[in-house]
């Protein structure tokens, strides 16, 4: 057997497989590649290439390399800067390694050539049949990959050395290639081939399918890219390239908005309509901002209550002293919240004087239940517009304040404060209280209809609460909708207490002050309120404490003092002079002059009416300002009297020949109401029969034509009234038992309340 080793110079390589016949450049940069080279030129520039198993090792051994390589003739040398070579070489015949002679200065080895086998035993049939079944496979290989190979088989040359070129243009792994350079029969190499080729047809298949949907992804937005490109350069060249970029702005906002498909799908169509619109055109400036309303209005977007009672009733105390009533109704809701998971919001309405915390009791509810406050004045509104928004076809149209609040909350479950809700107006432009009914109404606001919105807007989470000074001027069928809790005026003792514990803190942060620096004592406190406020709230005690904390910090600033303390002795260098005086009783029982108790909107209120009698024709004459129902009252008290004259041994004709007038002091300030029947009643009846009436007695009641006594409202402020006038004794209408039941026995203190039914009853606790 003939012996084919040589000893020859070896070059591994990394990631690259040579067969026999193939002629290719290769860049050597490793000293001992490039030394091989060298060593290769001086002497029959023949090589032996032979391929790593790992392309990272430096320095293989003999294990690191696959076992057949190519024995290679060098063709070319180009020399490239740092020492590189760009060596040209041509695959000559297989090789596989004997020995290994040395490492130094370059690898250097014992080579035996490696002959092709089994050409010889393929027949012509065969031969033919694995030309055909090649080229069917070169066939499908190009049509999914796209490569160009040549499918040439020609006998004569040796159909193993063209298997060998085709396998080098096949894009085969690195390991496979190697294998298929160790298959020495052809045969073999081959079938092996066949196999590797039709998994890379397969593989390129799913490729190719791959490719072609992305391609037509692609192609689809490209031809978006391309005519939204030219769209813009036409824009621009109309100066219009703003509207574009916006709408592509909003549309993004808007598939990313938490809403329904329905809002969604309107706000996508204002979108569409906005960019067919020219940035200079006034409709887009128009449709901007209703697509930016629609975008910022919290169609679906909740924040999460707080149900913890606890913390409910800590807040509640925390912000405000006594209001046991409101607090307990606050509690009930969140108790009745926390067993249902939610259910209907109850629609509260505060009722009571101005500065009694009304508005502070609704933000204090939103931090206990941890919602988003929203106030909405609603005090002088005439126009139904300002709740159900103007419609989008008039100029400055705008939504609602329902709507307007809801996007400023940001949430759809916010507490809504509809504060001064006794004050709306109507006129031409419509009725507002009467748009209101839907917004409070449980059973339609799911779906209120803004008019500049058009999309229905949920309601039903929204916790509302309304303020009023004065029930009975809001209009029937809206305070039907909504549950009354009153808010009462505030005792004296109550007013000391929010005064110590929350106004003082409060004005001292607000003026700049520390604790250390100004103080007051309890004598001060109980003065500012007794002798400079008058009031049924607290706004007008505020003030007069900021007034002292301006003066106290102007004080400290100019180095005149270091820490202020007010005192009652002191607290007329602050605030001037004592601007009130309570009314007191009458210091001696009198005729014809009687203590009544008002109410009006900033508290109690003590009423002294005073009757003359004279010669005269039976003139009746009202002064001090009366109202029509308070004259009417007055004038069934007269009648009354006159009914009953006769068994006080009234002469019959007195009435034709005496003129009665009838007198309430202050006669610059309006008075209303019905409640200072009996007061006029008995101070006439004094005048006419010449007996004195108690001076430490005041009542309150309306009179009916045959004397009998009706109820009244606004108890608790005229027995407060009663009580700083140094009154002793109340005469209050029968029915009016069940409300001083509920009144604090701080209230009742000091005072006897007598309860009676008729005039009869009055005439004898008032006649000394």
């Amino acid at each position: 057997m003939q012996d084919l080793s040589r000893v020859m110079p070896m070059i591994t390589l990394r990631d690259l497989v040579i067969f026999p016949g193939t002629l290719i450049s290769v860049d050597v940069k490793r000293e001992g590649t490039v030394a091989a080279v060298e060593q290769a030129m001086r002497g029959e520039q023949l090589v032996y290439l032979v391929t790593q198993r790992e392309p990272v090792t430096d320095e293989p051994t003999i294990d690191d390399l696959y076992p057949v390589g190519t024995i290679a003739h060098i063709r070319q040398i180009i020399r490239l800067p740092g020492k590189a070579l760009r060596v040209m070489v041509e695959g000559i015949a297989r090789g596989q390694i004997i020995e290994l002679l040395q490492s130094v200065p370059c690898l250097e080895a014992s080579i035996e050539e490696v002959e092709e086998t089994g050409i010889d035993d393929i027949g012509e049939a065969e031969a033919q049949a694995l030309a055909r079944e090649l080229r069917r496979l070169l066939e499908q290989y190009v049509a999914v990959t796209g490569r160009k190979i040549s499918m040439t088989w020609d006998r004569e040359h040796g159909s193993g050395r063209f298997l060998d070129d085709i396998i080098s243009d096949i894009m085969l792994h690195t390991k496979d290639k190697a294998e298929l350079l160790a298959l020495a029969d052809v045969k073999k190499r081959f079938e092996r081939f066949s196999v590797l080729l039709q998994q890379e047809i397969e593989i390129g298949t799913f490729i190719k399918e791959f490719q072609s949907k992305v391609r037509e992804k692609v192609d689809k937005n490209q031809k978006e890219y391309i005519m939204r490109e030219q769209l813009k350069v036409i824009n621009e060249e109309l100066g219009e390239s703003n509207t574009t970029t916006e709408a592509e702005n909003y549309k993004e906002k808007a598939l990313a908005l938490k809403a329904s498909d329905e809002v969604k799908e309107k706000i996508l169509k204002e979108i569409d309509r906005f960019r067919s619109y020219g940035s200079n055109s006034s409709e887009s400036s128009v449709v901007r901002i209703y697509i930016e309303t629609l975008l910022e209005l919290p169609w679906d977007r909740m924040s999460k209550d707080n149900n913890d009672i606890g913390n409910a009733k800590k807040v509640l105390d925390e912000d405000h002293y006594g209001m046991k009533k409101v607090k307990e109704r606050v509690v009930e809701f969140l108790a009745v919240r926390a067993l249902t998971g939610g259910g209907d919001s109850p629609i509260i309405c505060l009722v009571g004087p101005p500065g009694t915390g009304k508005t502070s009791i609704a933000k204090s509810i939103a931090r206990a239940l941890g919602k988003e406050y929203v106030r909405v004045c609603l005090g002088g509104v005439r126009d139904e517009a300002e709740i159900r928004g103007h419609r989008r076809t008039y100029v400055a149209a705008m939504p609602g304040r329902i709507a307007a609040g809801l996007k400023q909350a940001g949430v759809k479950n916010p507490l809504m404060l509809l504060d001064e809700v006794d004050k709306l107006g109507n006129d031409y432009k419509g009725d507002p209280s009467s748009a209101l009914l839907e917004v409070l109404d449980s059973e339609q606001n799911g779906k209120f209809v803004d008019h500049y919105v058009e999309i229905p807007v949920d309601l039903s989470e929204v916790l509302f609460i309304a303020t009023a000074n004065d029930a009975s001027k809001i209009p029937r069928p809206l305070l039907d909708r909504m549950e009354i809790i009153e808010v009462s005026s505030y005792t004296e003792n109550e007013k000391f207490h929010i005064a110590k514990e929350h106004l003082i803190k409060k004005q001292r942060k607000k003026n700049g002050l520390k604790s250390s620096q100004i103080s007051f004592n309890d004598k001060a406190i109980e003065k500012i309120i007794s002798g400079y406020t008058r009031e049924a709230g607290v706004r007008n005690l505020e003030r007069r404490i900021s007034e002292i904390c301006r003066k106290a910090a102007l004080k400290i600033l100019e180095g005149e003092k270091k820490s202020v303390k007010v005192t009652g002795k002191n607290l007329e260098d602050f605030l001037g002079k004592v601007k009130y005086t309570p009314d007191q009783k009458n210091e001696k029982d009198e005729i014809g002059i009687v203590r009544g108790l008002a109410w009006t909107s900033v508290g109690g209120d003590t009423l002294e009416i005073e009757v003359n009698i004279m010669p005269g024709e039976g003139k009746f004459e009202l002064t001090g300002q009366l109202g029509d129902v308070m004259k009417e009252s007055a004038k069934t008290g007269i009648s009354y009297i006159r009914s009953i004259a006769p068994k006080y041994n009234v002469d019959g004709e007195y009435f034709q020949k005496h003129d009665i007038h009838l007198h309430i002091p202050e006669g610059a300030t309006p008075k209303d109401g019905p409640s200072a029947g009996v007061t006029m009643a008995t101070a006439v009846f004094s005048a006419i029969t010449e007996q004195k009436v108690a001076r430490d007695l005041a009542m309150t009641g309306e009179i009916t034509l045959r004397g009998r006594v009706l109820p009244i409202g606004g108890l608790k402020e005229k027995l407060l009234a009663a009580k700083a006038a140094g009154i002793s004794r109340v005469l209050v209408p029968a029915k009016n038992k069940k409300d001083v039941e509920e009144l604090d026995e701080e209230i009742k203190k000091g005072i006897e309340i007598c309860f009676v039914e008729t005039m009869k009853e009055v005439l004898e606790y008032a006649i000394v």
